[in-house]
C-alpha cells in the first residue's frame, strides 16, 4: 500500500552480549523484534516449505481434516475469521504439533523445525522474564519457563495464502487485524511480503524481514499475565497486487503456548482463555 513505511522494530544480532537487553527492549517498545544470526537451520526452512508447498497442492491434504477438540490437522481454506472479523480470511493452513496428525512423508523435516523453533521460543521467553522489571516479573503466576515446560499447546502452523483469483470480495484479506494469542510468536520469513503491523498511533508499517530473518512478537497471553508492560501488537497480512496477485505465500509462525492450567490473571487461566479465543475466530 502506498504511503507505508517499514517500522523501525530492533533487529537483534543473537550473537552479541546484549542480544538479551536489545530484544527485551524492541518488545517493550514495539511488541516486535526481529533476529538475526539465530541458530534456525536456513535450509531446512527451504525445505520445509517445499514440502508443504506439495501437500497444499494436493487433494490428500482433505484426509488430515482438523480436529475441532485437539486442534491438529487441515484447515480448509477460508476457515478462520479474525477476532470480531465478519469474513473469512483468504488461506488455509496445518496445526502441526509432534503429538498430532501428520503425513509421513512430512513429518521428519517438519518435527526437526518444530523443535529449533521451540527452543529459540524458550530462550527467548528466559530473555525476557531476565531482562523485565521485578515488579513485572514478581507478579507473574510462575516463571514464565515454567508455564510452558511440557506443555502440549505449543504449535507450529503452516499457513498457504492461495494467489488470487479475482473474484475475491473487495473487502476480503489474506489475514485481518490481529492480535496472537499465546505468550511468544517465532516466525520464520515468508515466501511473499505482505506482513503489516500497527503502531500506537493506528497507522500501519510493512514489517522488513529479509530471507533468513525471524519475526518474533508479543502475543496476548504475555501481555495479559504481564499487566500489560508487553504490548500484543496488532498486525495482518495484506493482498498482493500488480504481478504478485498470481503468487501464493507460505508462512510458518510457531506459537509458544503455556499449559492449560496456567494462571494468567484473576479472569483466566491459559486454557480458558485459548477456548474464548478460539470460539471468537470460529475454530470451535
Amino acid at each position: 500500500m502506498e504511503g507505508l513505511k517499514f517500522m523501525q522494530v530492533s533487529k537483534i544480532d543473537c550473537r552479541s552480549d546484549a542480544a538479551s537487553k536489545q530484544f527485551v527492549e524492541s518488545l517493550r517498545d514495539t511488541g516486535f523484534a526481529i533476529l538475526q544470526h539465530h541458530p534456525i537451520e536456513a535450509l531446512l526452512v527451504e525445505q520445509v516449505y517445499a514440502d508443504w508447498q506439495q501437500f497444499f497442492a494436493s487433494q490428500s491434504k482433505h484426509d488430515f481434516l482438523f480436529d475441532p477438540d485437539d486442534q491438529d490437522g487441515f484447515f480448509p481454506y477460508r476457515s478462520e475469521n479474525a477476532k470480531g472479523a465478519h469474513q473469512k480470511d483468504l488461506k488455509e493452513f496445518y496445526h502441526y504439533y509432534p503429538w498430532g496428525k501428520c503425513p509421513d512423508f512430512l513429518r521428519e523435516n517438519t518435527d526437526r523445525l518444530y523443535n529449533q523453533l521451540r527452543g529459540l521460543a524458550g530462550l527467548l521467553l528466559d530473555w525476557v522474564e531476565q531482562e523485565c522489571p521485578k515488579a513485572v516479573s514478581d507478579a507473574f503466576s510462575m516463571h514464565l519457563g515454567e508455564m510452558v515446560e511440557d506443555s502440549p499447546g505449543t504449535l507450529m502452523r503452516i499457513l498457504n495464502y492461495p494467489a488470487l483469483k479475482g473474484d475475491e470480495e473487495v473487502s476480503a484479506i489474506r489475514a485481518a487485524a490481529h492480535e496472537d494469542i499465546n505468550l511468544l510468536t517465532c516466525l520464520v520469513a515468508s515466501t511473499e511480503p505482505g506482513l503489516q503491523v500497527q503502531d500506537v498511533e493506528g497507522e500501519w508499517h510493512e514489517v522488513d524481514t529479509d530471507p533468513g530473518n525471524i519475526a518474533v512478537n508479543v502475543g496476548d497471553m504475555l501481555q495479559m499475565c504481564s499487566g500489560g508492560y508487553f504490548p500484543s501488537t496488532t498486525h495482518r497480512v495484506v493482498n498482493p497486487k500488480g504481478l504478485r496477485v498470481s503468487k501464493a505465500r507460505l508462512s510458518i509462525p510457531l506459537f509458544l503456548h503455556p499449559r492449560a492450567e496456567v494462571v494468567l490473571s484473576e479472569k483466566h487461566t491459559a486454557g480458558s482463555y485459548l477456548n474464548e479465543r478460539l470460539k471468537a475466530i470460529g475454530l470451535k
